[in-house]
C-alpha cells in the first residue's frame, strides 16, 4: 500500500470523527476530503441516527465535492475515510468524480467483525469499491489503525445492553 506518513493525520481524524459519531448515538465511520495539496476541504461523521439511512459521511462528502469544486479539483481530491465505502457511497464518488480513496478498514475486515459480535445484517450487500467504481484509485486497509476503528465498532454494536 502506498499511504504516506503524510496522509496518516487525516486518517487518524477520521477515527476522531467516527468515535464523535459514536458519542452522538451514531455508528462509528467519519471521513475527511483533501485537496490535491493535503488541504482538508471538508469534513463530516456518520449521521444515520436521525432515520436517514443515506446520511454517511463519504456520501455526504460527494455531494459537497459536486457543490464546492471544479471536476478538475475533484478528479485530484482524496477522500480519506475509517471504512471502506459502501456500494452507495463508492456510486456516489464515482459519479461526482472524485479522485483516490484511502480508507482504514475494509468492508471484509467490518463484516467480520459484525459477524463476530452478532449485530444484524445489513440490508445492502457490502461490495468492495472496485467492483462499483473500477477505475477509482483505492488503497486500504491502514493497519495500524484498524484496531481503534474496530473498537468503535465494538462499543456501538455491544452498547450497555449487548449485541444490536
Amino acid at each position: 500500500m502506498t499511504v504516506e506518513d503524510a496522509e496518516l493525520p487525516h486518517l487518524r481524524r477520521c477515527v476522531e470523527l467516527a468515535a464523535e459519531a459514536l458519542e452522538a448515538g451514531d455508528e462509528p465511520f467519519g471521513s475527511v476530503l483533501a485537496g490535491a495539496d493535503g488541504t482538508v476541504l471538508a469534513e463530516d461523521r456518520n449521521r444515520v441516527a436521525s432515520g436517514d439511512r443515506t446520511r454517511h459521511p463519504e456520501f455526504a462528502l460527494a455531494r459537497w465535492a459536486a457543490a464546492h469544486l471544479t471536476p478538475e479539483e475533484r478528479a485530484t481530491a482524496t477522500v480519506y475515510t475509517s471504512g471502506e465505502h459502501c456500494p452507495m457511497c463508492a456510486a456516489a464518488h464515482g459519479w461526482v468524480g472524485l479522485g483516490r480513496i484511502v480508507y482504514v478498514a475494509s468492508s471484509e475486515q467490518l463484516g467480520g467483525w459484525l459477524a463476530e459480535l452478532g449485530a444484524a445484517a445489513a440490508p445492502v450487500r457490502a461490495l468492495p469499491v472496485r467492483e462499483v467504481a473500477p477505475d477509482v484509485i483505492v488503497e486500504g486497509p491502514v493497519s495500524e489503525l484498524s484496531e481503534e476503528i474496530r473498537a468503535l465498532h465494538r462499543r456501538f454494536h455491544e452498547g450497555p445492553s449487548g449485541p444490536t
